[in-house]
Parts: C-alpha cells; structure tokens; sequence
C-alpha cells in the first residue's frame, strides 16, 4: 500500500508553534497594559465636565505625581517609556504572527468561511493600522499642542475645546474610537483565549463581556469630544 501525503498540508513545526505562542502571550500581556491605560485615560477625559479648573488640575497632578520623593514628571516618563515598549511589542507581535500565518499558507482559500469570522477580526490589522496614526495625530494634537489651534502655549482644557469645535477633528476621532472599539472587542476575546481563560463554557460569557467592555470604554471616549461640538461642553 502506497501512502500518498498532500504536500500542500504540512505540519507545522514545534519551535514555529512555540513561537507563535510566545508572540500571542506578548500580544496578550501588552494588550492587556493598554486597555489599563485606556480605563484610567477615559476617566480623565471625562472630567472635562468638571470645567477647566478641574481639568487643568488633573492634568496638572499627572505630571506631579511622585514628587517630591523623586523629580516632576519623573513617574509620567516611566507610564510612558512602559506604555512605548507595550504599543512596540503588541505590533511587533501582531505583524510578526500575520507574516508566520502567510507564511503557513501561502495560497489563499478558494472559499472562505465568511461567518466564521467576524467583522472585527476581518478588520483587525487595518484597525491597528488605523489607531497607530491616530496614536501621533492625538499627541501632536492635545499633548504637544502643535497640532492644535490653540498652540503648544495653551492649557490642556483650551486644547480639547478648540479641538472638539471643529467637526473635521471630531470626527477623525469618531472613527478612531469606533476602530478602537472593534479591535478592543476582538483582543479582549484573543486575549482570554491565548491566557487559557477561556473555553467552550465560557465562551458566551466572555464574548458578552468583551462586546460590553468594547462599547462601554469607546462610549466613554466619544461622549467629551461629541458634548463638546454640540455645546454642551463649553
């Protein structure tokens, strides 16, 4: 008897699928620093509905906090410096598992299996892609003020407001956080899947969590910049 194997299906090799699961848990673990950040950066915007004062002190603190047991703006650089490597590892990991996964299969599926995938897993890489350039426009826009009509001289609450104003502005905001919340609702799900906190039992579960989470963190995001174009916020 003659054993004929398909060349085209190949196993894949340990030290690959070692590999991709490192790259998944650097995926998850830097994910997971961002989306910490991304709650405690949500609360902070939304008191701009305290008023400027109070928006003004806050951003004030962040830059205070620390002192005076280490310099100003000492325990800012190093939220920073944690929160570059996490943004560099989660797209290293990414590009770097999208390149194995090509690699792996080389042609593409005569038919894909459209339902099996979601819209927001289709959309993951492009939603990445999305936020890494809004990432730059928000920092040269409401942290550096270059981009900001108000200047790099102005206060941080001038900056949201001149900024929001402009309904061009918002609205690339707008579809920044739509795409942050698409991607935070595929990663949160990846993310309990690669942990292994999740299985088939769960699974409902975690995908309502992870849909509530993702719409919940993006409304929070949206309702400042929109309260501001519609004068609510002034």
């Amino acid at each position: 008897m003659v054993t004929v194997t398909n060349s085209g299906q190949r196993r894949t090799p340990k030290v690959a699928k070692t590999s991709s699961v490192a790259k998944k848990a650097v995926m998850a673990v830097s994910g997971i620093i961002l989306v910490l950040y991304l709650i405690a950066h949500m609360v902070g915007n939304l008191k701009l509905f305290a008023g400027a004062e109070t928006f003004n002190g806050y951003s004030e603190w962040i830059r205070r906090i620390g002192e005076p047991a280490v310099p100003g703006q000492t325990v800012l650089w190093v939220i920073r410096i944690v929160l570059l490597v996490a943004v560099v590892a989660h797209a290293w990991a990414a590009v770097s598992l999208w390149k194995q996964a090509k690699r792996a299969r080389p042609t593409q599926y005569v038919a894909r299996k459209a339902v099996a995938q979601s819209y927001a897993s289709r959309t993951m890489r492009w939603g990445g892609v999305i936020l890494a350039l809004f990432i730059v426009y928000h920092i040269l826009d409401l942290t550096l003020g270059v981009a900001n009509p108000e200047g790099p001289g102005s206060t941080p609450y001038d900056r949201a407001i001149a900024g929001f104003l402009n309904p061009i502005v918002t609205a690339v905001y707008v579809i920044a956080l739509l795409a942050l919340g698409f991607h935070l609702r595929h990663g949160i799900w990846s993310a309990t899947q690669t942990l292994g906190q999740s299985n088939r039992t769960r699974e409902r579960t975690v995908n309502a969590f992870a849909t509530v989470f993702a719409v919940v963190l993006t409304a929070g995001f949206l309702i400042p910049p929109l309260s501001v174009l519609v004068g609510i916020i002034e």
